[in-house]
């Protein structure tokens, strides 16, 4: 007797299903440079638009959502993540001045279902909207026996470009430099194995400990509020860079927290000194830290504590970004000498 593919699990047909499902979601990202359509071997992107550029540099940045997605399985709510995996790859690569061009995604899911699927893949392509990036590409796989049927993972790539002359590296931070912090949605992508340790694992029904309502959530569930998804900060230095703002360096709040994601962009001579309680905490952290019983030390190098992206300027430049952005910009410290460090005030 004959054994087909589908017998051992993977169906074909639910896979086509489910690219034409996301066929409009995937072609609401598509910029001009956009050549073909999906369905082909490889996602193809016009490099035209970087004769502009005196020494355009190709910036990359691959990443996924991590154990987030647990909650979003628990939950039966699957079109936030997709924002997430775009997010943390593009918030990466816009950190060097990059303009995101296009995004690929990589979803491995136990069984095909083209229902979620499509929930998946309209969120990475919300996340490309907001990112001004296209998705020109994926791959979908089905992995019967190695994954449970309702089990998924989903990942990125992002490339984007830069003129040399413009690229945002940290090398001309100084001493009396202003650090600024645009606030998170809430707790983003990392440190999630610690939140389902603390506040789910440990439930006889975590799918109704989700439901819960803390009182620091003022009526908002806790699932609703760990799975907010990752804010994006494309759009905001876009426009800081079109204004003709001198941006010293950026830095993306993500695993390690401010206090390992500020470092990053520093000189080894220079110290980034932080003021805690300069600009305030979304009210889930405290929830996940409380729980968890963390020192601030510990805190402050696992979650972004609301600080999500950085921004390091000369003190002239303030008022001129909070003209441009339509948003709280927290001034939380300054550049100070010291061995490359961030240290707390």
């Amino acid at each position: 007797m004959a054994v087909t593919y589908k017998d051992a699990g993977v169906d074909i047909d639910a896979g086509a299903q489910a690219v034409e499902r996301i066929r409009e979601s995937v072609q609401s990202t598509y910029r001009d440079e956009v050549v073909g359509d999906i369905g082909g071997f490889g996602g193809c992107f016009s490099a035209a638009g970087l004769k502009d550029m005196k020494d355009p540099i190709l910036v990359s940045g691959t990443d996924g959502v991590g154990t987030k997605i647990r909650l979003a399985q628990l939950m039966d709510k699957h079109d936030t993540v997709g924002i997430d995996c775009v997010a943390m790859c593009a918030n990466d690569i816009v950190v060097t001045g990059a303009e995101p061009q296009f995004f690929l995604d990589y979803i491995a899911i136990g069984k095909m279902d083209s229902e979620r699927i499509s929930d998946i893949v309209a969120g990475v392509a919300e996340g490309c909207r907001q990112a001004g990036a296209a998705l020109i590409g994926g791959e979908m796989a089905e992995h019967p026996g190695v994954m449970d049927p309702d089990d998924y993972d989903v990942s990125g790539f992002c490339v984007g470009a830069v003129d040399r002359d413009k690229i945002i590296d940290g090398s001309r931070v100084a001493a009396g430099d202003v650090i600024l912090g645009l606030a998170s949605s809430g707790i983003h992508s990392n440190g999630f194995s610690l939140v389902r340790r603390v506040l789910i694992e440990n439930q006889d029904d975590q799918r109704a400990a989700l439901q819960a309502t803390p009182d620091k959530l003022e009526g908002r569930t806790l699932g609703d509020a760990l799975l907010e998804p990752t804010r994006i900060y494309v759009a905001q230095i876009r426009a800081l860079q079109k204004a003709g703002v001198d941006i010293k360096a950026l830095a993306h709040v993500t695993g390690g927290g401010i206090t390992e994601n500020l470092n990053r962009v520093l000189p080894e001579t220079l110290d980034a000194q932080v003021t805690r309680g300069s600009w305030p905490v979304p009210a889930i952290i405290d929830v996940v830290v409380d729980a968890a019983g963390l020192s601030d030390e510990e805190a402050y190098k696992t979650f972004n504590m609301g600080v999500g992206f950085a921004l390091v300027v000369s003190p002239d430049q303030v008022d001129k970004i909070r003209e441009v952005l339509n948003e709280d910009v927290f001034e939380i410290g300054t550049i100070v000498a010291g061995s490359g460090q961030v240290v707390y005030a």
